[in-house]
């Protein structure tokens, strides 16, 4: 059925996932500037199913939809909603409007501003009798209007929910390109009601269904039907003149005095509703849970499963019942000294601090004194104050490791800034996501990530490392150096120092189990790493450390130490040769060496290379770690051959809490011996604590986490130095503490799966997702993959999971020596050697040239990626590069 009339009228029958049950008509008196005129809204509506079967619901949630889409929108939550009152869940009435002039709901003759809708929806509310408490919710233009009505109905709120929306839009800055277009002079009547251009260019922002497509073009099959979509875009607030630019301040100011719970849900790839309409809203509600549905557009609510988060949040923090103040456990211990107090303890000292080997003359690597190093910590946190950086603003470095990086990180931690850091290794688009999402107020870089940030429309203001041409400067929109910053900051005083439990970092995971995470480190916690490092390791002001892994090369002055970067590629960690290893440790008389997995098997490959002087280096040292990713003991061995007089540890941690459990080589080589399996990472480090939530049937980890040795399934962690949580990822911060509540103190789900043995050790056996789950249960990667590596001829394996949950098989994918130039299914002779390696059926053996890994380490095996692989070419498609 084409509707073509102009008054209200029920949606055609059939639309998917649209009950015709629950949609209603409904006339309400007109308001405001339509006051004297009765108008006829369509609406969804579960009040009367409730009704219907006995459910009382505890509030009603206001669903109010924006351009150019209607109320089918909430149809997920309309559905979800019932379906958990039905099964017992806190029930919510959801009433999910099509406002006036959109949806089936009446056209009129009357120009609707903000205002005029705000009046609108509280008609409708009024004429519906609802009684609070009520939950807004609105997307795109209906976050204004539904958090307009919020703003002066205080007492009957409960909460607010917001997705992709914008109650600001700075008058000096363009509107996104898309408005531009649809708001040009000659555009707008042809583009928004003359034809469905703007429809059709909105729902292309979504891979839609033809069905749904259909559906959400139902209501306006014509010019006259249209008009309220040509109307809405018109009514853009987009500069000081405009009629709603009043009703936009006014609902703006008035949110900062919201103290309801809100909940602010975004898809960053949304080319309207930009991060920094969302970093707006933050300030604003600076109590909001935000979560970013990484991946997702404009229309979120068709990608993603936004409704059960909606509702698993209203369980949390709103319904009866809920603490909805619940706040984190709060580490009640004396703070630690600052980052910095060591730095300020050696202010004097002309001892060296920092050794860039790959900087410097060519004779000799630039060297820098703890004296020069805290003067130009000192001048770099007072130009940054004078230049306007307050605690709090966040602020993006893309500088590599070394002196530079060392000082202008301490100078921001000094002052409060919130440091960003996330590396090359991400790669570009990885890059590009993180500093994106993390809304920096301020990017300080090298000319290549300064030109990177000027042409993937990086936000905040540009600083650059070093001192560029004016021309430069002026394209790359930098508005001064680090050189004039410390001038600027010469002589002057420094601001109060931030509190302990301020935030301090945000550091981006590697992105080798999904997109990059920003981890949030507070004050304390970067301190209690610290200490737990100096402690573990016996770090001294004479231990001396190369740093060869990116996270702990900072920590040198932290830890009061002199440190040394090796000459190295660091977004390419397999670029460290040997020879560069025993240079830094030459020039740093290190007691202690860093390196990442890959690092080391490059050391290890290029140890031929070494001269007696090098070699005679390396003897000196006599702690060797190495930390990112689990490293076989044969590796391991030929690594420590190379520092003869060094004890190997391989640390275990993350990115959420670099440093958890050790274990030394000849730990390592004691727990071999042992019956279990999977890569041994030691026992918990200081206070650390670890626990293991058992794996069901189905691969989950269910139940109340345990010390128990022997059970198998997710690690859970507790430190002092584990992070604050993740940054505006509020679904993910809810699933790493997920069922946690009875253990005392912090936690955290790490995903890893693995077991205690007799001994308290943590043994580590895959990646959550990673897991297989056959007929006869759950069955972890590593163990596998540790019999299949010892094959004659394998290189490295992986084993994974093909076929449905419950009912899969076990398929192993190895690189083998020689390589083979082809992927594709293993010979039967090779699959039957890798058959006979291992205890456990193995279905299919497959060979690949190299195994797919994550970027920054090189050395993670991406096994999501595999499985699919695996299975479409055991499908019968033909083998590419998986």
């Amino acid at each position: 059925m084409t509707v073509t009339g102009l008054s209200a009228t029920l949606p055609p029958a059939g639309l998917p996932g649209l009950d015709p049950a629950l949609s209603r008509l409904v006339e309400v008196e007109g308001t405001a500037a339509d006051v004297g005129h009765r108008r006829t809204w369509h609406i969804l509506d579960t009040g009367d199913a409730l009704a219907d079967r006995g459910i009382v619901a505890q509030g009603t949630i206001v669903a109010v939809h924006g351009n150019p889409t209607w109320s089918y929108l909430w149809r997920a939550l309309v559905n979800a909603s019932l379906a958990r009152a039905e099964a017992g869940a806190p029930a919510w009435r959801v009433v999910a409007v099509d406002q006036l002039e959109m949806g089936f709901s009446d056209r009129t003759d009357l120009r609707r501003t903000l205002a005029q809708r705000i009046a609108d929806l509280s008609g409708l509310i009024e004429a519906l009798g609802i009684p609070g408490p009520i939950v807004t919710i609105g997307h795109d233009w209906g976050g204004p209007v539904s958090l307009g009505w919020a703003v002066r109905n205080p007492a009957r709120l409960a909460a607010v929910i917001a997705l992709n929306t914008a109650v600001h839009h700075a008058e000096d800055a363009p509107l996104p390109f898309p408005l531009r277009v649809a708001t040009a002079r000659g555009v707008l009547a042809a583009g928004t009601t003359g034809t469905t251009a703007f429809l059709d260019t909105t729902l292309a922002l979504a891979d839609l269904d033809p069905a749904v497509r259909a559906a959400f073009r139902a209501p306006y099959a014509t010019v006259a039907r249209r008009r309220g979509v040509g109307g809405f875009v018109a009514d853009i607030p987009a500069t000081a003149d405009d009629e709603s630019t009043p009703a936009l301040r006014s609902l703006s100011a008035g949110l900062r005095d919201l103290d309801v719970p809100a909940l602010l849900l975004r898809g960053p790839k949304d080319p309207v509703f930009l991060e920094a309409h969302l970093d707006d809203l933050v300030d604003r509600l600076p109590h909001a849970d935000v979560h970013r549905f990484e991946g997702a557009g404009h229309l979120m609510a068709e990608e993603r499963p936004y409704a059960d988060a909606v509702l698993d949040w209203l369980d949390q923090r709103v319904s009866v019942g809920a603490d909805a103040a619940s706040p984190a456990p709060v580490d009640d211990t004396p703070a630690p000294a600052p980052l910095w107090a060591a730095l300020e303890a050696r202010r004097a000292d002309d001892d060296v601090a920092v050794i860039d080997m790959a900087t410097g003359s060519a004779d000799a690597p630039l060297r820098v004194s703890w004296r020069q190093l805290a003067a130009r910590v000192d001048e770099l946190a007072a130009g940054l104050d004078v230049l306007g950086v307050r605690a709090g603003d966040r602020v993006s470095l893309l500088v590599p490791p070394g002196p530079t990086l060392t000082a202008v990180l301490y100078a921001c931690l000094r002052i409060g800034a919130v440091v960003v850091v996330a590396d090359r290794g991400l790669g570009i688009r990885g890059l590009s996501r993180a500093v994106r999402g993390a809304v920096p107020d301020v990017v300080i870089g090298e000319l290549a990530g300064l030109a990177a940030a000027r042409a993937l429309g990086w936000p905040g203001r540009r600083i650059a490392a070093a001192a560029l041409p004016a021309a430069a400067m002026r394209a790359l929109g930098v508005e001064a150096s680090l050189a004039d910053i410390a001038r600027a900051g010469r002589g002057r005083t420094l601001p109060v120092p931030p509190d302990a439990d301020a935030d301090a970092a945000i550091l981006f995971t590697s992105g080798s189990t999904g997109p990059a995470k920003g981890v949030v480190y507070t004050h304390r916690q970067l301190s209690s790493l610290r200490d737990a490092l100096a402690e573990h390791f016996d770090v001294g002001p004479d231990t001396g450390l190369v740093t060869g892994f990116a996270p702990f090369a900072l920590l040198g002055p932290a830890l009061g130490t002199r440190s040394a970067t090796p000459d190295m590629d660091v977004s390419a960690p397999r670029t460290l040769t040997a020879s560069a290893v025993a240079a830094a440790v030459r020039a740093s008389d290190a007691g202690i060496v860093f390196l990442s997995p890959a690092a080391v098997r490059n050391v290890v490959a290029t140890a031929d290379a070494l001269g007696s002087d090098e070699r005679a280096a390396l003897d000196r040292v006599r702690t060797f770690l190495s930390t990112g990713a689990p490293v076989g003991t044969p590796l391991l061995r030929q690594a420590q051959r190379l520092m003869p007089n060094a004890t190997a540890h391989t640390p275990y941690g993350m990115t959420e809490c670099l440093l958890v459990a050790d274990v030394t080589l000849p730990e390592i080589e004691e727990a071999d011996a042992s019956a279990d399996r999977g890569v041994c990472v030691g026992a918990p480090i200081g206070r650390g604590r670890v626990r293991i939530a058992a794996l069901d049937a189905r691969g989950r980890a269910t139940g109340t986490p345990t010390t128990d040795a022997g059970v198998t399934g997710e690690v859970v962690i507790s430190a002092p130095h584990l992070k604050r949580g993740y940054f505006r990822l509020h679904l993910t911060d809810r699933e790493a503490t997920r069922d946690l509540d009875d253990l005392r103190g912090r936690w955290h789900r790490t995903g890893d799966v693995g077991h205690l043995d007799a001994a308290g050790r943590l043994w580590i056996e895959g990646r959550l997702p990673h897991v297989i789950t056959t007929a006869e249960g759950p069955v972890t990667p590593v163990g596998i993959e540790q019999d299949v590596e010892a094959a004659p001829g394998v290189v490295r394996a992986a084993a994974v999971g093909v076929g449905p949950v419950g009912r899969q098989v076990i398929a192993v994918v190895i690189e083998r020596d020689p390589a083979v130039r082809r992927p594709g299914v293993a010979s039967a002779g090779l699959t039957e050697v890798v058959r006979a390696a291992t205890a456990l059926p193995i279905a299919a053996v497959l060979a690949v040239p190299a195994l797919p890994t994550d970027i920054r380490h090189n050395s993670k095996i991406d096994r999501s990626r595999l499985a699919r692989w695996a299975e479409r070419v055991l499908a019968g498609e033909k083998p590419t590069a998986p």
